[in-house]
C-alpha cells in the first residue's frame, strides 16, 4: 500500500471552509442563546424533550438541518467532514440534543440514498423547509442490530386490475429516536420481495406512538416504541418505488452514520475534558494544583486526550475519503464508532474520578456526560456488533489479498518510520505484521468461529488502522496534526493491544504448540513492541505541559 494522498480540497464534496465555520459559529450562538448550561441540565433532570426548541433549530432563522440536505432539494449539500464537525460541536453541548438532531439526519438517509426525485422533492423539501421532525424506524425488540431479522410486515394491497396501490403494515419498532414526535418516519418492513423502506406519516390510522422510555442518559432526546396495526400506506410512499431494496439502502448509509456516531461520542467526551482540565489548574491538593501531579495528569487526563485526538484523526481521514467519492466504507465506519465510543466512555468515566466528589454531583456536568456517552457504545450497533463486522470483513479481505492489505499498512508505516523515526510508526508497522500472522493462524486453525478470538482480532485491527492514520498525520505535520509525543503515546497503546491480543490468541486459545508460538514472536519482531515504552513518561510530561501550561 502506498502512502495515502489526499484529494485537493477543491475536489472534495461539501462546503468551503468559510461556510463550515459559519455553521460552527451558529452552533456556538445556540450554546449562548438556546442551549445554555442551565437549560441543558434542566432538560436532563426533568427528562424534557424540548420539541419547540428542536423545531426552532429547524426553522428559517437557524435551519441547521439544511447542512445534510442536498442543494437541489433546498439544502446546503454539506459533506461528511462538515456534518462530522457540526455534529461534534453540537454534542459537545449536549449529546441528547445531538441525538435528536442526528435522528432527523438518519431518518432522511433512506430518502437521500434511495428516494425517487418526486419523493425527495416532497419529503426532503419538507425537512429543508423546517416543517418536519423525522425518525428512522428500523430497530425491533427481537432483532436489535440484525436488520435482516426484522418481522414488521408490509403486505401489498391490489386493485381490480392486479396493480399494487398500497401496503398494509403490521408490527412494532423499539428504541426509535424522536419516534414519539416525528411528523413522518422512514420505516423498514418486510414486503414479499424483501426488506423495504416506506414513509409513514404520523396521523396514519393504526400507527401508535408509545410513551417515551425513561433512560439512563440522553434524556433530552425522545426514545419511543412504535406499533402498526393495519396501517395503510400508499404505494407512492415506498421509497425508491421498487420493493426489496431496503437492506441495500440501509447498508449504504451504515459507514456514514456510524462515522457520525463517532463524531457525537467525540464531542461529548471533549466536553468532559473541557471541564476537567481547567479544574485541575484551580484545585489545590496537598499544597499544589492537581495539574502538577502526575498521578492526576498522566492517569486521568493525558491518555484520554491522546486517544480522542487519535480518534478525531481517523474520523477526519474517513470523512475525507467519503467526500472524495468513496462509498464502501462500512468497516471504516465501524472502526471509527468502536474506537471513539469506547475511548469516550472511558474518558467520561475518568472525568468523574478526576473531579472526585464534585464529579459525582449533577451541577458539575461530568456525571451527565458519562450517562449520555454510554449510548454511543450501543446505538447504531453495539461495540460487539462493530467487532463482529470488523473482524469478519477484514479477515476476508486479508485472505482475499493474501495478506496484502495489512502488509501494505506495515510497509507504509515502516517507510514513514524511516522518514521520521521519532513518529512511533515503527511500532504500528510491527503490530500490522503481527496482525497479519495472527489472522493467518486463526484462519488456518479454524478459529474464526470462536467469537472471543474474532473480537480480539477486531480490537487489534481497529487499533492498527487508527494508528496508521495517526502516523500519516503526524509525519505530514499538517494543520491540526498530532504532535510527535502524542503519536508516540498512541503507538504505545497500539503496541500494548498487539501484545495482549497475541497472548490471548497464541496462548489463551490453547490451539498452538510452544514452537509455533515462539516462531510467530520471532518472525514478527514481537519483542520490539516493548521498546514503545522508551521515553513514555517524558512524552506524557510533554503533553501534560501543553495541556496544563506547566
Amino acid at each position: 500500500m502506498t502512502e495515502r494522498v489526499e484529494e485537493p480540497e477543491a475536489k472534495l464534496h461539501g462546503l468551503d471552509d468559510e461556510s463550515r465555520q459559519m455553521i460552527l459559529d451558529m452552533v456556538d450562538q445556540l450554546r449562548e442563546r438556546l442551549l445554555t448550561r442551565e437549560k441543558v441540565l434542566e432538560f436532563d433532570e426533568k427528562e424534557i424533550f424540548p420539541e419547540a426548541l428542536i423545531r426552532q433549530m429547524l426553522g428559517p432563522d437557524i435551519g441547521l438541518q439544511l447542512l445534510f440536505i442536498p442543494e437541489r432539494f433546498g439544502g446546503m449539500g454539506g459533506g461528511a467532514r462538515d456534518i462530522c464537525a457540526v455534529t461534534r460541536k453540537l454534542c459537545n453541548i449536549c449529546l441528547g440534543i445531538g441525538t435528536a438532531f442526528f435522528a432527523i439526519q438518519l431518518g432522511a438517509d433512506p430518502l437521500i440514498v434511495g428516494g425517487s426525485k418526486a419523493q425527495k422533492e416532497k419529503w426532503l423539501g419538507a425537512i429543508a423547509n423546517g416543517d418536519a421532525l423525522v425518525a428512522y424506524a428500523v430497530t425491533e425488540a427481537g432483532a436489535g442490530s440484525n436488520v435482516a431479522a426484522i418481522k414488521t410486515k408490509a403486505d401489498p394491497v391490489y386493485d381490480d386490475q392486479g396493480n399494487v396501490t398500497a401496503y398494509r403494515i403490521n408490527g412494532s419498532k423499539q428504541f426509535i429516536s424522536t419516534g414519539g414526535y416525528a411528523d413522518f418516519i422512514t420505516l423498514l418492513a418486510i414486503a414479499p420481495e424483501g426488506p423495504t423502506f416506506f414513509v409513514v406519516e404520523k396521523d396514519a390510522e393504526g400507527f401508535d406512538r408509545g410513551k417515551g422510555e425513561v433512560k439512563h442518559g440522553i434524556r433530552a432526546s425522545n426514545t419511543s416504541p412504535l406499533t402498526f396495526s393495519d396501517v395503510l400506506v400508499p404505494v407512492e410512499n415506498l421509497i425508491g418505488g421498487v420493493p426489496g431494496q431496503g437492506l441495500k439502502q440501509a447498508n449504504q448509509v451504515f459507514g456514514y452514520t456510524r462515522l457520525m456516531v463517532a463524531a457525537m461520542a467525540l464531542g461529548a467526551a471533549e466536553a468532559a475534558l473541557d471541564i476537567v482540565i481547567p479544574y485541575a489548574k484551580e484545585r489545590i491538593q496537598f499544597g499544589a494544583p492537581l495539574a502538577e501531579k502526575q498521578g492526576y495528569t498522566h492517569k486521568l487526563v493525558v491518555p484520554h486526550v491522546v486517544r480522542l485526538k487519535a480518534a478525531a484523526t481517523y474520523i477526519d481521514e474517513v470523512a475525507h475519503r467519503l467526500d472524495a467519492g468513496e462509498s464502501d466504507l462500512q468497516v471504516e465506519g465501524s472502526i471509527a464508532k468502536l474506537v471513539t465510543s469506547e475511548a469516550a466512555n472511558r474518558a467520561a468515566d475518568d472525568a468523574i474520578q478526576a473531579l472526585g466528589g464534585y464529579g459525582y454531583i449533577t451541577e458539575f456536568g461530568v456525571e451527565k456526560i458519562k450517562r449520555d456517552v454510554k449510548i454511543t457504545c450501543i446505538y447504531e450497533g453495539t461495540s460487539e456488533i462493530q467487532q463482529s463486522i470488523i473482524s469478519t470483513f477484514r479477515w476476508k479481505k486479508t485472505w482475499k489479498t493474501k495478506g496484502g492489505y495489512y502488509q501494505g499498512i506495515a510497509d507504509e508505516m515502516a517507510a514513514l518510520s524511516e522518514k521520521l523515526p521519532e513518529s512511533g510508526c515503527r511500532y504500528i508497522s510491527i503490530a500490522a505484521n503481527l496482525l497479519n500472522r495472527l489472522i493467518d493462524l486463526v484462519h488456518r486453525n479454524r478459529l474464526t468461529k470462536k467469537q472471543y478470538i474474532m473480537f480480539t482480532l477486531a480490537d487489534l485491527m481497529a487499533q492498527v488502522e487508527v494508528g496508521a492514520a495517526v502516523g500519516r498525520r503526524a509525519v505530514s505535520n499538517t494543520t491540526g496534526a498530532m504532535t510527535l509525543a502524542e503519536a508516540r503515546i498512541f503507538a504505545n497503546d497500539v503496541a500494548k493491544v498487539a501484545q495482549d491480543s497475541a497472548m490471548k490468541i497464541l496462548r489463551a486459545s490453547g490451539a498452538f504448540k510452544e514452537a509455533d508460538i515462539v516462531s510467530v514472536m520471532e518472525d514478527s519482531a514481537f519483542s520490539e513492541l516493548q521498546l514503545s515504552y522508551q521515553g513514555l513518561i517524558a512524552d506524557l510530561d510533554e503533553v501534560a505541559g501543553t495541556l496544563f501550561g506547566s
